[in-house]
């Protein structure tokens, strides 16, 4: 095992995704500011849903979140280019996590695996080779690393891939109730609307989701069917690129490919001069010491952390429990309204509290539909009445995949006496039926 784990590979697969990784992070951060992303989820709310326990993190005043973006995107220029590599990453890293920490509002689960390998690529020696640290002087070149270096890469995508597919494994997936609906959403034009309410569409749509994400990486793994699989791939990030509009994951996932080709095949595509032996094989750190105690451990938590929600009580589809971190993609259509009653215990006057006065509207919009949304929100409330005894009531009900509506948290609660539970099931939020 330790001669499979620690045998020489070709460095190419590694720095090549160095390249693209470092461009993708710059395109996802000035790309930001300029689709007004930045402005939306970021500037302009009034209050922010970060993640709990998080709550410091807070978006920077005026334009400070223009300036935020455009260093991370600057920062991935000097990581594509291999410029103070590891303090670049680092940064982008510390940066990228403040940006994922401090709001939910666009949850996407391609911002956190970009949190993950943006960790992960500190520790790696990606720019040992074609790269401004080694012809400045920073850094010397090598041409081969350990081949856990390219394995850890295809274990992280793999666990990706494996949870996405076992997430789908529900009715509203499997009879394509919500692919018919996510399909719908996603155009106006007549000819296309046609094509995707057609039941065997949306169904082979349904189908090969579950399919794709259950067998790419064995296929990619198999040298004979590497190549199909590689194409596969392609027309499916395409698709959804083009149809869900999801900005960089398709070309992000696709780079992932590099690590399950031939080292030697990669530097013939993308470097063509031919390498007989490394000029720097030992590297500045330990590698068995990194390996064991750092990359281990974080993939087996990347492999138990998405199981968490069969241990909490509730269907996390309709609960929320366990939803984040646990690649469950695009899974389910979700709506839902909401009001607050808000009761002064001195005076027993009732107060029915205008929740949309201070959230945008997408805020609005998703605050019936997430119980940490909801909970944060009432300690806000509490947060503004805290000179007097009040009681908050909650009137909430919400529809999964435009199914009829259940009520979601428990009118007769008091939220303001509501404890956030990180890891077992909350009482206020209702199971349904």
């Amino acid at each position: 095992m330790k001669s499979f784990l620690f045998k020489n590979t070709d460095i190419a697969p590694l720095v090549v995704f160095r390249i693209f990784f470092g461009f993708l992070i710059a395109c996802e951060s000035f790309g930001a500011i300029i689709s007004g992303w930045t402005k939306d989820v970021l500037i302009a709310p009034q209050f922010t849903f970060s993640f709990i326990g998080f709550e410091w993190i807070q978006p920077l005043s005026g334009n400070g979140m223009y300036y935020y973006f455009a260093t991370m995107g600057i920062l991935g220029i000097l990581i594509m280019i291999g410029l103070r590599y590891t303090t670049s990453m680092f940064l982008f890293c510390l940066l990228w996590t403040g940006t994922y920490l401090m709001q939910k509002s666009s949850y996407n689960n391609h911002y956190y695996l970009l949190m993950i390998i943006s960790f992960m690529m500190i520790f790696l020696p990606a720019n040992r080779y074609k790269s401004l640290d080694v012809k400045l002087g920073y850094t010397k070149e090598t041409v081969e690393i350990p081949y856990w270096m390219n394995l850890i890469f295809i274990i992280q995508i793999a666990i990706v891939y494996f949870y996405a597919s076992i997430a789908k494994f529900y009715p509203d997936w499997l009879d394509g109730t919500f692919t018919k609906n996510l399909l719908h959403n996603t155009t106006a034009i007549p000819f296309f609307l046609d094509v995707f309410s057609q039941k065997w569409f949306y169904l082979f749509i349904a189908y090969a989701g579950i399919i794709y994400d259950l067998l790419i990486i064995p296929l990619l793994l198999y040298r004979k069917t590497r190549t199909l699989a590689l194409l596969t791939s392609l027309l499916f990030h395409l698709f959804n690129a083009i149809v869900l509009q999801i900005g960089i994951f398709p070309f992000f996932a696709l780079s992932f490919a590099l690590f399950f080709y031939d080292s030697e095949k990669i530097r013939k595509i993308f470097f063509r001069n031919k390498v007989l032996k490394s000029t720097y094989p030992n590297l500045n750190f330990n590698q068995k010491r990194i390996l064991y105690f750092l990359f281990i451990p974080f993939l087996y938590i990347q492999l138990v952390l998405p199981l968490r929600h069969y241990f909490i009580e509730g269907d996390v589809l309709w609960t929320e429990e366990g939803h984040r971190l646990s690649w469950r993609m695009m899974l389910r259509e979700r709506s839902g309204y909401i009001s607050f009653e808000m009761i002064d215990n001195t005076t027993k006057e009732s107060t029915v509290y205008d929740y949309s006065k201070n959230l945008t509207s997408k805020q609005a919009r998703q605050l019936p539909t997430k119980p940490d949304f909801i909970w944060q929100y009432c300690q806000k409330i509490k947060e503004e009445n805290k000179d007097k005894d009040i009681s908050i009531y909650v009137n909430c009900s919400n529809s999964i995949n435009r199914k009829p509506y259940q009520t979601l948290i428990d009118p007769k609660y008091d939220m303001a006496k509501a404890k956030w539970n990180y890891f077992f099931h909350n009482e206020w939020i209702l199971l349904n039926n």
